[in-house]
């Protein structure tokens, strides 16, 4: 006698038991989700307007398994069931895995964004053995602009005034979403997504399934930090309390203390620099967190924190003498089965751990509301000086601007705050060295 099937076994192979939305981070069975109509008369959405496409609920597939709007024709993408924001499919087969970015106006945020996917998108790969790729180009294109102004325009061999490169991070745009629940309309913050999954020659290509994920990335303005600016209307920060993996951009030049101490070794800023208080950033962050994954005021979190030091190619003299190297090492496979793929990087946790310590003792110098701030907070807490486009950095004679050849970036460090990260928070997925040979 045949007996009835559950909605799990009917469920295919590989897709996840819960969704989570990337946008306002409901989770639901992948059963709920909503298909976006393909046929161009089926306009008019009740959370997105008039101007999106409609949301349902199909009852009718074609063979492949892709529903059919009420035209009959075949549509390919998926929604959410609550915000009705586009989901893509690597959120049903992957774990996500939630990022959030974080710090004071012109902190350097976005050039330190650029440069980390664009070094990300070589090295993992080639040095790790991992894909990274755009888990929704649409999603991602204000970030992949970024990346080609910065490092691969067409002026790439001209010198170009550094502010004009990259625009300021605003508080609404195209990197909002607005959604209507009724009376009540709410802006969610739009996430640069990537899949990364292991190859076939990383050391666990055999666990290519449960290792993978899909990384969710969010980026705020710092003015998004100021009191009252999150809300029920704008929940533009209510990620952070899902991250596993929390980044404070931190801009030493932007602190007066560092700019006499940069002025005494002979590294002083060549053009103008404002001067804020950053810590209050932190704070407010430490606050909305605690708040929303209902935390005591006295319990520290227990996600990583790392505090990125931004710009040391002006400052690194009050660091050390000597940029470190890159932070990984070649290991030898012990059951790889050819020699050409006996070779993989593993990250160099000790030297990471090295630089955070020799910038920690700096900062406890100069600026030691900082750490007091961020290890009040957070359980970990790593400090990793970065420089967004590298040293060849001029001041631009015709407009008094630090300016840079594309051409001649070289950024450093930049991949070393996403990769402890990862290792931390998807362990296995990049291969760790803790202690010297």
């Amino acid at each position: 006698m045949a007996t009835a099937k559950t909605k799990q076994e009917w469920r295919p192979r590989g897709i996840l038991e819960r969704v989570t939305c990337p946008h306002c981070w409901e989770q639901f069975p992948p059963e709920k989700l909503l298909w976006i109509s393909e046929h161009s008369d089926l306009l008019g959405d009740q959370r997105l307007g008039p101007d999106h496409q409609t949301r349902f609920l199909p009852t009718r597939f074609n063979v492949a398994g892709e529903a059919l709007d009420v035209k009959g024709f075949v549509c390919h993408q998926l929604a959410c069931p609550h915000c009705h924001l586009s989901i893509p499919r690597s959120m049903l087969e992957m774990e996500p895995l939630f990022l959030s970015i974080f710090g004071a106006p012109a902190s350097g945020k976005s050039y330190f964004l650029a440069a980390m996917t664009w070094e990300l998108r070589k090295i993992l790969p080639l040095q790790f053995r991992v894909s990274f790729a755009d888990a929704d180009p649409v999603l991602n294109r204000s970030l992949n602009d970024y990346e080609e102004s910065v490092f691969s325009g067409s002026s790439a061999e001209e010198l170009v005034p550094l502010a004009s490169l990259i625009r300021k991070t605003e508080e609404q745009g195209e990197l909002y979403d607005t959604v209507s629940y009724g009376n009540q309309t709410v802006s969610y913050p739009r996430p640069f997504l990537f899949s990364v999954q292991p190859q076939t020659e990383h050391p666990n290509g055999d666990r290519r399934n449960t290792l993978s994920r899909t990384v969710c990335l969010y980026d705020n303005a710092g003015e998004s930090f100021q009191p009252g600016k999150d809300s029920a209307a704008a929940p533009v920060t209510r990620h952070m309390a899902h991250s596993s993996v929390l980044f404070f951009v931190f801009d030493p030049t932007q602190d007066s203390r560092f700019q006499r101490k940069m002025t005494d070794a002979g590294c002083g800023l060549e053009t103008a620099t404002r001067t804020m208080r950053q810590e209050p950033i932190l704070q407010e962050a430490a606050a909305r967190i605690r708040r929303y994954a209902g935390l005591r005021q006295s319990d520290k979190h227990n996600r990583p924190l790392v505090v990125i030091l931004t710009k040391f190619d002006s400052w690194w003299q009050l660091h050390s003498n000597d940029a470190a190297p890159n932070p990984w090492r070649e290991v030898r496979q012990p059951n790889a089965e050819d020699e050409a793929n006996a070779i993989i990087s593993a990250l160099d946790v000790s030297q990471i751990e090295t630089q955070s310590q020799l910038a920690r003792e700096m900062l406890l110098r100069i600026t030691p509301e900082i750490v007091t701030a961020a290890e009040g907070f957070a359980r970990e807490v790593i400090f990793i000086p970065v420089s967004s486009v590298g040293w060849n950095i001029e001041v631009d004679r015709r407009t008094g601007q630090q300016a840079i050849r594309p051409i001649e970036a070289q950024p450093y460090w930049v991949t070393a705050p996403f990769l402890y990260g990862l290792s931390r928070a998807a362990s296995g997925l990049i291969p760790s060295i803790t202690k010297r040979e």
